[in-house]
């Protein structure tokens, strides 16, 4: 279904333009990413329910993981109604306050998960530079505070903007697939130079700031690392952050990539943003619980022994 000038919607909805320019192609891209979401949402699930049902499981670094796959999966319901609706010739059409909440969590959730990286960052640092206090600095109550602050300036940063907004009543059409912040700002009859401030002061000093804290723990760990006395203890240490560092790269290259497409990339085909955009919001929830799946072994072995005792 494609968006048509002459289409008619409420002044409280608002028209999602889906793919542009590919709407012969939707009955084949639903397949993929279909696909894509299943991925996401039975491969976080299982995570989560590994740790849950797991005792040995019960760790700082495992609960980080935990939090980190509750934020993945919630990212991915947060637009598999609006994709898969446009996809499979549903709907087009978005409710105001669905939009803004939509708009709420897809921001808030990126916030979060970049929040859930600096602390599991943190727990690396501890584990490797302060292994004789690890457990007593992560200690269950100190993760649940932790968690909360997260949880608390993830969704504080992206509420001020968004209650500030009000709409045009003359153009209701939003060119994507799910509600994003920068399109939907541009529909606002309020002055928007604030809030793209905002906007972009809350990126620095969320994602921009953890990426910064990230690279200088991982400086400290590989100063500390490098004294120790072995090449055999300096890998084994290494190995132990090996998935956490794959995690930084695939959460972090989309955004790098989403940026570049949207400063340089005026003149490519406007359905070449929106797929930037939705692989940075599907890629890093797909590909996390394949990558500690595959990297830890006791997460790997966990779901054989779960269907080997149900088939028994």
């Amino acid at each position: 279904m494609s968006v048509r000038p002459d289409h008619k919607i409420s002044n409280s909805t608002f028209l999602l333009t889906g793919f542009p320019g590919l709407e012969r192609d939707y009955p084949w891209l639903s397949i993929p990413f279909s696909c894509i979401y299943v991925m996401v949402l039975s491969g976080n699930c299982l995570v989560l329910h590994v740790i849950h049902t797991e005792p040995s499981l019960h760790e700082p670094m495992f609960y980080f993981l935990a939090m980190l796959a509750l934020t993945d999966l919630c990212m991915g319901l947060s637009t598999v109604h609006t994709v898969l609706g446009i996809l499979w010739g549903l709907s087009q059409e978005i409710g105001l306050d669905a939009c803004i909440a939509q708009t709420f969590f897809v921001h808030g959730l990126s916030c979060m998960e970049s929040g859930v990286l600096l602390t599991m960052a943190f727990d690396h640092f501890t584990a490797i530079c302060n292994p004789l206090r690890y457990t007593s600095i992560l200690t269950n109550n100190r993760i649940i505070n932790i968690g909360v602050v997260i949880l608390g300036r993830s969704f504080l940063f992206i509420t001020a903007p968004i209650v500030r907004l009000k709409f045009f009543h003359y153009s209701n059409v939003i060119p994507h697939n799910y509600c994003e912040f920068m399109p939907l700002i541009k529909l606002a009859c309020a002055e928007t130079r604030i809030c793209r401030t905002y906007s972009l002061t809350a990126a620095f000093f969320t994602g921009g700031l953890d990426l910064i804290l990230i690279l200088c723990s991982y400086v400290v760990i590989l100063f500390t690392v490098f004294h120790l006395p072995s090449e055999a203890a300096q890998l084994k240490t290494m190995g132990t952050c090996g998935s956490h560092v794959c995690l930084i790269l695939v959460a972090y290259t989309p955004v790098f990539l989403s940026f570049l497409t949207h400063r340089f990339g005026h003149h490519m085909a406007p359905h070449i943003h929106i797929f930037v955009a939705k692989i940075f919001v599907l890629i890093p929830p797909m590909v996390n619980p394949m990558t500690y799946g595959i990297r830890t072994k006791r997460i790997r072995e966990c779901p054989l022994q779960l269907f080997t005792s149900h088939k028994l």
